[in-house]
């Protein structure tokens, strides 16, 4: 490759930080105009590379060249979104843009006509006199790139873009990546969901400060050199338990009403099973590997299986007298003339695990605060661990935990003074404190570290604490509210993995989640828009309610054809992955590809290949979303 291709190389690459080599020798070419992922799991070292490429830090030893200049002389060409959000959320949408575009020299009309340009691509444009600090989450994420573009920059360096943003608001997101990206700009991002990684030209995979796999997605996938197979039996604990057992069968996870099962080979993978499970199988499935599946096998190959220990000391559950742990009639929750929920009726079983989705704004959090007695309701009832009205009283508090959206820990104190602080609020004895403490820490992958400050961990270690923490006292009744935002694959393998445990158990759980892969581990799902519980069911039940049938389609000019289908179709049922495209359509399906063909040919662009593929949790999301948009 000639040298005037490669935006960002870094060679030899290495940051110290005493005893501690966070960043170890990497060697990394991201071409000019490619969307580059960089994958890996907490501690990897991925924000100490961006730190290092976005200027604001010096490498150890090593080079990092961006456009051929040193990344500390490239900072006038480099736009550099934080993990952590960089706005002021005082200021307006506008006084934030103009700070920045002042801040780096940026003349007063380009930054309001630069400014105005970004915000109508990302549908803010309505917004400019609103508080940062007013806006969801995913508009904060949408300005703070706003503010990183407002200086025209032909690099931008993106650290976990879209942690806590709804899936609308992602897809917008990468729509807006894909159309920088057509026009030149060379993105490098960090990101720990993996469905958003399919939509990188590369990805490489980090692991303890090295670079060891990179690639497209497709040829990650293929190196794996294994196939998934969805099962479903009647009993998914006893099964999952018994193919973990079995020589043949590599990898088992569970999901909500199903069980993905790795294999070598799908006729005798699927023979494994059925020989291992006889009359319990209801089905077995081929799929594609997921990046996800290859991520979590590459991963085990280097780090080796990470058990999640059983809780310490358990109780033994009494059976309760009312099944229902989490119930709402006719919830109703107003803010002066704003109706935040309207008229919800919901049921959560003993034992069961229920996702409630929604986009920013729903009504999710407002919900779960008034199911759990944080907030009274201005209508309906809630009842909660077998109590109605009473929801603050001692008996019911001892039985909750919550760990709330927001980190529900205290910055200024240690990890165990954290520990300590919950365990006495919910009356945890001291003969059972220090060994769940030590479970805790083992959890988070913390042994040792208990004097640590709590604000000095990353996010995704934070969150594992605060989930040991929330449920230190073994409540009946969770509710978890977004739990592993920000948290990589394996960690948050390891959060379901507690999770079924905790509802094998007999705990209720109620769980919100913008990461949609991980929403079909849940039992059922409750789809929220305005405030509204608009559908409900399994998993697969609400992926076969929503009808039509999605498409991937890969043509020799991807960007443009998604910009011609939109201009035909609704917007939502376009996107972009990568090098593919993504439709949903009405009908037959291959009626539908031979339309869409046709009608890009007229167009002069020609379909590689069209084949209709599963509906993914993300594209019932979708659809939910825009019909619930419609009829509001």
């Amino acid at each position: 490759m000639s040298e005037p291709d490669v935006a960002i190389r870094t060679r030899a690459l290495t940051k110290r930080y005493g005893a501690l080599e966070a960043v170890r020798s990497i060697d990394l070419d991201v071409r000019a105009g490619e969307i580059f992922g960089l994958i890996g799991p907490d501690g990897a070292g991925k924000t100490s590379t961006f730190q290092i490429l976005g200027g604001v830090m010096e490498a150890t030893s090593g080079a990092a060249e961006l456009l051929g200049q040193p990344a500390r002389r490239a900072r006038a060409y480099v736009g550099y979104l934080t993990q952590v959000f960089s706005l002021y959320p005082d200021l307006s949408v506008a006084e934030n843009l103009r700070y920045v575009g002042e801040l780096r020299r940026v003349p007063v009309h380009q930054i309001e006509q630069r400014g105005n340009r970004y915000l109508t691509m990302f549908g803010m444009e309505r917004f400019t006199e609103r508080l940062a600090g007013r806006l969801s989450g995913g508009m904060k994420q949408k300005l703070a790139l706003a503010c990183a573009l407002v200086t025209e920059p032909r690099i931008l360096l993106l650290d976990e873009p879209t942690t806590g943003v709804d899936p609308v608001s992602r897809r917008e997101f990468w729509d807006a990546l894909a159309q920088l990206s057509s026009q030149g700009m060379t993105i490098l991002l960090a990101t720990p969901y993996l469905d958003e990684a399919e939509r990188c030209h590369r990805v490489a995979l980090m692991h303890d400060g090295r670079l060891h796999r990179t690639g497209t997605p497709a040829e990650l996938r293929q190196s794996l050199g294994l196939q998934r197979l969805e099962v479903r039996a009647r009993d998914l604990r006893g099964a999952e338990t018994a193919l973990a057992q079995r020589d043949g069968i590599v990898d088992v996870q569970r999901f909500g009403d199903r069980l993905d099962v790795l294999v070598h080979e799908v006729q005798a993978g699927e023979h494994a099973v059925r020989d291992a499970l006889g009359h319990a199988v209801e089905s077995v499935r081929a799929a594609s590997p997921t990046l996800e599946n290859t991520f979590v096998a590459i991963l085990r190959g280097l780090e080796g299986d990470r058990r999640v220990e059983p809780f310490p000391d358990r109780r033994d559950a009494e059976p309760a007298d009312d099944p229902i742990a989490i119930g709402a009639r006719g919830l109703r929750k107003t803010f002066g003339e704003f109706v935040a929920v309207q008229g919800i009726d919901l049921e959560v079983r003993y034992g069961e695990v229920y996702g409630l989705l929604g986009a920013n704004g729903a009504g999710k959090t407002t919900t779960i605060k008034m199911l759990c007695g944080l907030v009274e309701p201005s209508e309906g009832e809630v009842r909660l661990a077998g109590e109605v009205g009473a929801l603050r009283s001692e008996g019911v508090r001892q039985q909750v935990g919550y760990m709330s959206q927001k980190f529900s820990l205290y910055d200024d104190l240690t990890i165990n003074e954290n520990l300590d602080f919950f365990a006495g609020v919910y009356g945890v004895s001291p003969g059972r404190r220090a060994a769940r403490k030590r479970w805790v820490l083992e959890f988070a992958g913390l042994e040792g570290q208990g004097g640590q400050l709590t604000g000095s961990l990353p996010g995704g270690w934070k969150q594992r604490v605060a989930f040991g923490a929330a449920i230190m006292h073994e409540p009946r009744v969770l509710f978890l509210d977004e739990p592993t935002s920000g948290v990589d694959p394996i960690a948050r393998r390891a959060f379901w993995a507690m999770i079924n445990q905790l509802a094998d158990q007999g705990t209720a759980i109620l769980v919100t989640t913008h990461y949609l892969e991980e929403a079909e581990q849940c039992n059922r799902l409750g789809f929220m828009v305005a405030g509204e519980l608009v559908a409900e069911g399994t998993p697969s039940g609400v992926k076969a309610t929503q009808g039509g049938r999605l498409l991937e389609i890969r043509a020799d000019e991807p960007l443009r054809a998604v910009a011609l289908l939109k201009t035909g179709m609704e917007p939502w049922r376009v996107s972009l992955f990568g090098d593919r495209i993504h439709v949903i359509v009405d009908g037959d399906a291959q009626a539908a590809a031979r339309e869409l063909t046709a009608r890009l040919a007229r167009d002069g662009i020609r379909v590689l290949d069209a084949r209709e593929e599963d509906y993914s949790l993300e594209d019932v999301f979708l659809v939910i979303a825009a019909k619930g948009a419609v009829a509001a």
